[in-house]
């Protein structure tokens, strides 16, 4: 195992956790589902294939993320777990075939009788009824703990607010989705447009921001439907034993089921189910990203249980990124962090794979010629995996007259300075620097990010209007901002000013390796932050440090040498970074004696699950040591770490007689070198 993969595997989880928190806490999510799918499979990958740094915090073995503090939290009585998914036939054909042989290997492919539902792109509820009476309505939340919305669904017209007919459980809960139509959608956005407020991007963001609005009211003038996909506590009652009859007996007794649900035998009924909803899809009123297959007899599903986070009798088959046609109405040209130009698509709205695309990357001049695209033109869009559509092709036969030329810009489009391209690279960049409005607003949003300074409640938004207002030009004028000033500010109010310099203050006290990070050198990573703080200790000596020194640095090559020296060769960077500690910005000096490092030349594994800290910061106190972690045991091993949990490494180590600790036993081995826990 290379320090690599554990990096690249650090990175998704931090990826997934804050785009989960975007998606289920605030319902703003600002990636496309094939995007995030993307990200939770390769770190499933890389997790199935590097057990050992499989941690408790992992997005795959949870769902979702913790809800708001605006509604009451509810504790799930039961989890309402997420579903794993398939992509093609063959990966829905393996679900089949475990499914077979977790239930006996005399099972036939067609022996299993499946439901079939439509996967709804709404957001999922749960609805407890005692006595035939709704008494709370909750959102998943984290899969745990949800938010107590029973005020709102009340106002959903397909929610029954007492159930009817005979047979109903004392105490029963009722588990499904809530989503607005396509007219509804249409329709809200309609009369948002009237009132010059915003609109909504798509009507699964249209449906979470309606049902969780604190005034009911609000939620009462929303075209909202409600579709039962499943039940939970069961109590004083009985239910049919299959999944399809469990969903009828809930349309009985009052609840909206999705009436394209078909139960079928066999994996191959599956297939041409999905084809045939597939190919009705856009005909449908709502919005669906997939479908749902549960193997039907409930008797069998509790045989096959569940993981984690996951049910084993169930899986979700999701739909392919779809391309449109669309205009291209303009380009624009975008500067980022390191001044690089960025070629932006300007569209006619299309609705794209659940989501109205207005704009498309074009990546480069060079993406632009090779496209042979210009301004006018019909085009292909795609909403892949990308952070934001982009274009494929251009529909050469529905070419106009009068299309232009995109020219690429000269000088650049926000402080006019000369735009320049190092030999080798497909991007121009500005030679601006922090002169330029556009880099200094993309720096300070990077210096106050959660991997960098960690500054609470400075967003990408706040940071603009602090710059546009003209409250700050640099990442120092952070640190003179005043209380009156920032209360003034549109959505602030002096409580939120004194949480944000509160959270200014607090991010004084840093670590070298995030402050390094927070600079923005160009390709310097947390890791190669991290490798650097390891080996200077301190920010003077890597200041005045020379490309060769930085060449024997693990994960350093000439380029990044380069443009760490040239960095720091800047006056002006210099002067900031010294300001920066005159206003308090400080950092633990980190231990720096190469040689004499008292781990140096020891090789250590990490397995299993710690207690008192995590494995990544077990292994980054043992790298501070000078030990090597690594995820292989081997006759080079000097020790294994094993918590809870571990398998086939600890049988490996006892093998080679590899020396084992536990966890108390690290945590001394800490102490006594002086390690900070």
């Amino acid at each position: 195992m290379n320090q690599d993969i554990a990096a690249e595997i650090a990175v998704l989880r931090e990826d997934l956790h804050h785009h989960n928190y975007l998606y289920y806490a605030l319902d703003n999510p600002q990636i496309p589902d094939a995007e995030y799918d993307r990200l939770l499979r390769r770190l499933q990958v890389l997790e199935n294939e590097n057990p050992e740094l499989i941690t408790t915090d992992s997005p795959t073995l949870r769902v979702g993320s913790a809800p708001l503090d605006a509604f009451t939290q509810v504790k799930h009585e039961l989890p309402m777990l997420s579903l794993d998914n398939a992509f093609n036939d063959e990966e829905l054909a393996d679900f089949n075939k475990r499914v077979i042989e977790r239930l006996g290997d005399s099972l036939t492919d067609d022996a299993i009788e499946y439901a079939c539902e439509p996967k709804l792109d709404g957001i999922a509820v749960s609805l407890i009824y005692e006595n035939g009476v709704l008494v709370l309505g909750a959102t998943r939340g984290d899969g745990t703990t949800g938010e107590d919305i029973t005020q709102n669904v009340r106002t959903i017209g397909s929610i029954p607010l007492r159930l009817k007919g005979e047979g109903i459980p004392e105490r029963l809960e009722v588990r499904g989705e809530i989503y607005m139509p396509k007219a509804g959608f249409e329709k809200t956005n309609k009369l948002a447009e009237e009132k010059g407020e915003k609109l909504f991007v798509n009507p699964r963001n249209a449906a979470a921001g309606s049902l969780r609005q604190l005034d009911s009211k609000i939620t009462a003038q929303r075209s909202l439907e409600m579709c039962a996909y499943s039940v939970g506590v069961v109590q004083g009652g009985q239910l049919p034993s299959g999944h399809g009859q469990i969903l009828e007996q809930l349309s009985q007794w009052g609840f909206r089921i999705n009436r394209e649900m078909q139960v079928v035998h066999g994996i191959e009924a599956c297939i041409a189910y999905y084809a045939a909803l597939s190919d009705k899809r856009n005909q449908l009123p709502y919005e669906i990203d997939g479908i749902v297959y549960k193997v039907n007899d409930i008797k069998l599903q509790r045989e096959l249980g569940f993981i984690s986070r996951a049910p084993r009798w169930a899986i979700a088959r999701k739909f392919p990124a779809q391309e449109e046609i669309t205009q291209l109405m303009g380009v624009e040209f975008q500067v980022g962090r390191t001044g690089a130009i960025t070629p932006v698509a300007r569209l006619k709205p299309v609705f794209v794979g659940g989501v109205t695309v207005s704009n498309a990357t074009l990546h480069n001049e060079d993406e632009i010629r090779r496209l042979d695209v210009r301004v006018g033109d019909t085009v292909i869009v795609r909403r892949a995996g990308d952070v934001i559509p982009q274009i494929v092709s251009i529909v050469e036969s529905r070419r106009p007259s009068g299309t232009k030329e995109i020219l690429f810009p000269k000088s650049c489009p926000v402080c006019e300075s000369v735009i320049v391209q190092v030999p080798g690279e497909a991007v121009k960049r500005c030679s601006g620097g922090l002169v330029c409005g556009a880099q200094m607003k993309e720096a300070i949003k990077h210096y106050a990010s959660r991997k960098a300074m960690d500054i609470d409640g400075l967003g990408d938004k706040l940071v603009e209007l602090l710059v546009d207002k003209k409250l700050i030009s640099s990442v120092l004028d952070l640190y003179h901002l005043e209380l009156e000033l920032i209360a003034e500010l549109e959505r602030m109010g002096e409580k939120s000013a004194a949480n944000l310099l509160e959270a200014i203050e607090t991010s004084k006290q840093t670590t070298l390796a995030r402050f390094i990070y927070s600079l923005g050198i160009r390709e310097v990573g947390e890791a190669t932050a991290r490798n650097l703080a390891q080996y200077y200790g301190d920010i003077d000596p890597l200041i005045e440090t020379d490309e060769e020194t930085l060449l024997s640095i693990n994960d350093i090559g000439p380029v990044v040498a380069g443009f760490i020296v040239g960095f720091f060769a800047q006056e002006d960077n210099r002067q900031l970074i010294h300001h920066l500690r005159d206003q308090g910005v400080s950092w633990p000096v980190v231990l720096v004696q190469h040689e004499a490092l008292p781990l140096a030349g020891t090789s250590y594994v990490l397995t299993g699950s710690l207690a008192a800290l995590t494995r990544d910061q077990a292994k980054e106190k043992l790298q501070l040591l000078g030990a090597t972690v690594t995820g292989t045991v081997s006759k080079k091993t000097d020790y294994l770490v094993a918590g809870p949990g571990a398998g086939s490494k600890l049988k490996k180590a006892e093998q080679l007689d590899v020396p084992v600790l536990d966890e108390s036993q690290l945590l001394e081995l800490l102490e006594s070198h002086n390690a900070a826990i």
